[in-house]
């Protein structure tokens, strides 16, 4: 209809002259390439119609840093929710740089304490991989265990339905929990694996055991942390300090 041909008719510069009339409205690099793949596939598939990367090629995605909170933030975010089951959660994900996905699908067995580690097994890349397990968290971990009905199979069941909780409800109360520690900028529940990685990172634990505990398969992925880390933590100085420069 856009272009006001019959479907056989369509051609590579079509498709390019739409993608890019999209483009210029304001699309979003995400948007512009769910267009073209779906484009792509009826070429393909459906006209079986030569396609063309360089004629039409993918938008690239905007990459924008993520938000990392310091220590005392993420003290303060758990110190500031009052469900202990939430608290636990919170806590599992700062502590081991778990995904909400992930720690809402972690069992009682996952948790080691002889090894100190967490199996993660409903991992995003569907690789299995352990993580640390902090004596604070596991401390914290206890006490819910205890208070909130021992659960020997899933770690964190839903109040309402004893299944997994809903990612959505995790992210609803660590904001309401952040906001009541004062923090005013947008986060969610992703920050607390950001800010996992980044405070390592920031201590000199080595870039490549960071990606192994986050469970990256693409070190490019780890390597966004390079660029949020605390500068001043790591001991790098400014030439401009430097002694020797002066003036000429």
């Amino acid at each position: 209809r856009w272009i006001g041909k019959n479907v056989s008719d369509l051609t590579l510069e079509d498709a390019e002259s739409f993608l890019t009339a999209k483009r210029l409205e304001g699309r979003s690099p995400e948007t512009h390439n769910h267009y073209r793949s779906a484009i792509k596939f009826l070429y393909k598939k459906v006209l079986k119609t030569i396609w063309d990367d360089d004629t039409v090629p993918a938008m690239k995605r905007e990459r924008n840093l993520p938000a990392v909170l310091s220590c005392d933030e993420i003290n303060a975010i758990i110190d500031a929710t009052p469900n202990l089951k939430h608290k636990a959660i919170i806590a599992t994900m700062y502590s081991s740089g778990l995904r909400v996905s992930e720690v809402v699908h972690l069992h009682y067995d996952d948790i080691s304490r002889t090894n100190m580690t967490i199996h993660v097994r409903e991992t995003k890349g569907r690789i299995d991989r352990y993580t640390i397990l902090s004596q604070k968290n596991l401390d914290l971990l206890t006490e819910y265990w205890y208070k909130c009905g021992r659960p020997k199979d899933i770690l964190f069941p839903s109040s309402w339905t004893g299944g997994y909780l809903d990612i959505a409800s995790v992210n609803q109360f660590f904001k309401k929990s952040a906001k009541l520690a004062g923090i005013t900028r947008h986060v969610s529940s992703h920050a607390c694996r950001h800010s996992f990685a980044s405070h390592l990172f920031e201590s000199g634990t080595d870039i490549k055991y960071i990606q192994s505990l986050l469970g990256h398969v693409d070190p490019r992925s780890t390597d966004v942390y390079l660029h949020v880390s605390n500068k001043t933590l790591l001991g790098i100085r400014s030439p401009f300090d430097n002694p020797e420069g002066g003036e000429s």
